[in-house]
């Protein structure tokens, strides 16, 4: 008989690992009710006529494409199931696919409920996604992302208030990071005064890839997606420009005056510095031109955050994206947000150890039980408890007080209520403090204040 197992790349979560990542959500929650972010939640699965072709290539390999119910092999000749070409098999066996990101399905959203809609539309969603990706250390084929966007409205101080929402949320956490920050049209630009804005895409997925394989496999990469030599030459100390935020502004500006796209990019930068000077950030801000997010519906402004006390890849990025809703028939709509990879977050909390003690809310108290009679007096008692918020169980069944010790030891229970016939007709209980192992005893009204949870 073969062993249960889970797929690879996907996890189980045991209760102690659920209150932690509902610390992770309900964080974020928080923060995003703070500056104004509404909840909404779309299906699982999407049709893939709404997912292909959004991601660019890569992407695309990525997405877990859904058979048909039924007979799904209706329509498909011996001659094409002879051919083993998967693409054109998964084109007419499959018509849906499990949701690659949050922000594709938000977009068909948009489009799709315009009319009940008021803009700018500023809406959160936390939710699984998955992408058939190869699992390693901080991949995984199922996540959750914690996305924000606001959708309808061209002003940078959108840009602002997210890397404002990105510094809150890690300085809540206790985790050390860096925000990185660039632009689609500076990237255009570059790609512009080399010669070679037709390779944009090539350019930007190879340099992306530049903190994880190194500046001589990019330009490998470069030249074997055809770039010139010339312009690989051209493109080394772009990306290896350095100096301050403002400093690199202004050799942009040198660099791009020819670029029409790519100045315009440059002064978007430099309005969301500007605006950042007004509020201080906990967390660090650099302008990295490496940074290319090498998804194809960015357009302008893009970010990512690299905890640094971890070695791990990006735990939170995002990007301006201004025509992603004119591909579902809504020109016109601009667009920007960030995702929390919650996976990773969860990860680099557990390294780094920074869960707060009454994040994860076990029970606070566990009454023994002893049978009937005391049930009877017990389970009142209990309710009042549980009304004043503490948390409270009753062991279900009278078995020796050894197996229940053992219980409330197994779940970190840090008090033990005694309540047996000499008790009761006190009116009172013996209350243990599993750490210290000292017990009193006590009045009930002394447990509903809290008073004697300190010994």
């Amino acid at each position: 008989m073969q062993k249960p197992s889970i797929p690879k790349g996907t996890r189980d979560f045991s209760p102690e690992e659920m209150a932690k990542r509902n610390y992770i959500f309900n964080t974020i929650r928080e923060v995003y009710h703070l500056y104004g972010f509404q909840q909404i939640e779309t299906p699982a699965m999407e049709n893939l006529s709404t997912l292909m072709g959004k991601y660019g290539d890569e992407g695309d390999k990525l997405l877990f494409k859904i058979l048909n119910s039924g007979d799904c092999l209706s329509g498909i000749s011996d001659e094409e199931l002879l051919e083993r070409n998967p693409a054109r098999f998964a084109s007419k066996a499959c018509e849906k696919g499990l949701r690659y990101d949050l922000t594709v399905p938000f977009a068909r959203y948009v489009v799709q409920h315009r009319n009940e809609i008021n803009f700018p539309f500023k809406r959160y969603q936390i939710q699984p996604v998955w992408r058939a990706d190869r699992p390693q250390k901080g991949r995984y084929r199922e996540f959750y992302q914690c996305d924000s966007d606001v959708v309808g409205s061209d002003s940078l101080i959108n840009e602002v208030e997210l890397i404002q929402i990105m510094d809150e949320v890690f300085r809540r956490f206790g985790i050390r990071v860096s925000i990185k920050m660039n632009n689609r049209k500076i990237l255009s630009g570059i790609a512009e005064i080399l010669g070679e804005s037709e390779k944009i895409v090539d350019i930007t997925v190879a340099i992306d890839k530049l903190d994880k394989i190194g500046l001589a496999k990019v330009n490998e990469e470069l030249q074997a997606k055809g770039l010139s030599e010339k312009a690989i030459e051209q493109l080394q100390p772009i990306i290896l420009l350095s100096g301050t935020n403002h400093e690199k502004i202004e050799q942009l500006r040198t660099i791009l005056a020819e670029s029409e796209i790519g100045l315009k990019g440059v002064e978007e930068l430099n309005f969301i510095l500007d605006r950042l000077q007004y509020v201080s950030l906990t967390s660090g801000l650099e302008l990295d031109l490496t940074l290319a997010r090498g998804l194809n519906y960015y357009t302008g402004a893009i970010f990512e955050v690299k905890a640094l006390d971890v070695q791990i890849g990006s735990i939170t990025g995002g990007g301006r994206y201004d025509n992603l809703t004119g591909v579902f028939g809504m020109e016109g709509v601009s667009g920007v947000g960030v995702s929390f990879g919650a996976d990773r977050i969860f990860d680099v909390l557990n390294q780094l150890q920074l869960y707060p003690k009454d994040a994860l809310l076990t029970t606070q108290l566990l009454f023994v039980n002893f049978g009937n009679k005391e049930e009877a007096w017990l389970l009142p008692q209990i309710a009042r408890l549980r009304a004043a918020g503490i948390r409270t169980e009753l062991y279900p069944e009278a078995v020796k007080m050894k197996k229940q010790m053992s219980y409330a030891d197994a779940k970190k229970i840090p008090y033990v209520a005694i309540a047996g016939e000499n008790e009761i007709v006190q009116n009172k209980i013996n209350l243990k403090n599993m750490i210290t192992g000292e017990q009193k005893l006590i009045i009930i009204e002394d447990l509903l204040t809290g008073s004697c949870f300190s010994f």
